[in-house]
């Protein structure tokens, strides 16, 4: 039995057998916890798999904390090159936190992160990011209640208080919105989407034409992405695997293009809930697990979904034209859903300050039911 006077060491993850106790940590965390999901341990393994595109631009180490053997902990530390040549700030960035409710633990983590980030001569820290900020952000710091989507992290609610324990404080808040599938169209909306849908095609993908496809919604999303907060764009590769898990999990009616004139300005993509089909599987896929997880996936069918990414083009934003676009997508996807079993769809992530965002998705009965927060502190 574990006591608080146990020793407490924090270890480098070198090797695959380290690996599998940095990935297992989380099970002991939220072992009482009914809201987790016990992610895919295949799928973890692959988010720090040093052949992952990411590292061909990103250096990243890893650590967990032990008291006396038994592992209580773990960190990340990452330094991107492509946000440095972007941003040029110095700034890397910790990641995949978890940890008991013990003060010396996470300051033992955050410790050994930032000395690594101090000697990779970063001069602040910003996280957690699992690893990037096109992966999973933020600290959950409200919602603890129910469970996250796919690719939408969890946490404890002492979590917050025990990072700013070590001095960081809130950089950004990032909001999950709720809507259900079956909202209706508010009427000072309908004028301005019946004006837009005369010259609007919304489409789903052509998976005839997948490759050129994906290169187009890459295009899209960046030109729509690339002047918000922290953006730093996929590389080609990166988006490439990405379109491997698209062509897997998601349904060409559940990718959404806005075309005007015959040039596509817009883009959304929803995600079935995965979490539903894994949720019993204990993070494992033996004999029984894949022919449960493709009759989940394509027989019972998520009743939940989100929408992971949504963009209109930079020169229609902040105009009526603009949010009438991404209406037509968010209304679409809609029908598509419903009749693929969809009840009701998170819309995440988005940042706090995004008003124009915000009020489409305000105005359409989108609620705000899970906050994460995204922390700094500077480097000294």
């Amino acid at each position: 039995m574990l006591s608080a006077a146990s020793p407490l060491t924090v270890v480098p993850v070198e090797g695959a057998r380290a690996v599998g106790t940095f990935i297992r940590v989380p099970w002991s965390i939220y072992a009482d916890d009914p809201a987790w999901v016990p992610p895919l341990l295949l799928e973890r393994r692959h988010c720090v798999s040093r052949r992952r595109p990411y590292f061909a631009h990103a250096v990243a180490r890893f650590w967990v904390a032990y008291r006396g053997r038994a592992p209580v902990g773990r960190i990340s530390a990452q330094v991107d090159r492509l946000h440095l040549e972007r941003y040029d700030d110095a700034t890397g960035f910790f990641g995949m936190l978890e940890a008991e409710n013990d003060g010396p633990t996470f300051e033992a983590l955050f410790g050994a992160a930032e000395a690594w980030l101090r000697a990779e001569g970063m001069r602040r820290v910003l996280g957690p990011f699992n690893l990037s900020i096109n992966e999973e952000c933020g600290l959950l710091v409200a919602g603890f209640d129910t469970p996250p989507m796919i690719l939408m992290g969890h946490g404890r609610p002492y979590y917050a208080a025990r990072v700013e324990e070590q001095g960081y404080r809130a950089a950004k808040d990032l909001l999950a919105y709720r809507l259900a599938a079956d909202f209706t169209i508010p009427d000072l909306m309908r004028a301005a989407v019946r004006r837009a849908a005369r010259e609007v095609v919304v489409r789903p993908l052509q998976r005839s034409r997948f490759r050129s496809e994906l290169s187009m919604l890459r295009e899209v999303f960046e030109d729509a992405w690339s002047e918000n907060w922290g953006f730093v764009p996929f590389t080609a590769a990166e988006f490439e695997e990405l379109g491997r898990v698209l062509r897997f999990v998601v349904d060409d009616d559940f990718v959404q293009i806005a075309e005007l004139g015959g040039e596509p300005v817009g883009m959304l993509v929803l995600l079935p809930n995965l979490h539903e089909a894994i949720r019993d599987l204990n993070g494992r896929l033996r004999l029984l697990g894949w022919p449960k997880l493709a009759w989940r996936l394509g027989v019972r069918r998520p009743r939940t979904g989100r929408v992971a990414l949504m963009g209109v083009r930079k020169r229609y934003q902040r105009t009526a034209l603009g949010l009438a676009i991404a209406f037509l997508m968010i209304d679409a996807v809609r029908v598509r859903g419903r009749a693929r079993g969809i009840r009701e769809v998170e819309l995440s992530w988005v940042l706090e300050d995004n008003q124009g965002v915000r009020s489409l998705l305000e105005a359409i009965g989108s609620v705000v039911y899970k906050r994460y927060r995204l922390y700094e502190k500077p480097l000294r």
